[in-house]
């Protein structure tokens, strides 16, 4: 028997730089993409409003934690020159311990967040409540408007 799902989407757009210091190629020097980090949200049933969560609890429950990416560089720890470029702009650089920051480390970083983020919001009372039967289901961030890397669990 199949089973009945909802899905909801948000997307956050945002100019996100990156260097990826294990890459062979032009990769290794920084450059920046225009990226699209797309949340996937489940439940089998809807609410008393018709919906699997409002849009905006999306919005509450992130903060400002995809925000920090705007406008930013993201580097491995390990690279030889995160230490400087950490020196000359500070929390514009987003540290990625011990691994270059691919759209699929980031798209994983993004899911773990977001799944910690969706548990604390449902103990909150807020304006837009979240049900127990509401689930991450995957994270896609778009590194161009041809390519992506998806996360799930």
């Amino acid at each position: 028997m199949m089973e009945t799902m909802y899905r909801i989407c948000k997307i956050v757009e945002l100019e996100s730089g990156h260097l990826l210091s294990k890459h062979p190629g032009n990769c290794q020097f920084p450059h920046g993409h225009t990226r699209s980090v797309e949340l996937v949200f489940a439940a089998e049933t809807l609410d008393d409003h018709d919906m699997v969560m409002d849009f905006k609890a999306v919005r509450e429950m992130l903060g400002d934690f995809i925000e920090q990416f705007d406008h930013a560089l993201c580097m491995n720890t390990d690279d030889p020159h995160y230490d400087d470029f950490r020196k000359v702009y500070g929390s514009h650089i987003i540290p990625f311990d011990h691994s270059d920051p691919t759209s699929e480390v980031m798209a994983a970083a993004v899911f773990r967040h977001a799944r910690q983020a969706l548990d604390r919001s449902r103990l909150m009372s807020n304006s837009y409540p979240i049900r127990e039967c509401v689930k991450l289901e995957r994270v896609r961030v778009w590194e161009t408007s041809s390519s992506w890397a998806e996360y799930s669990e």
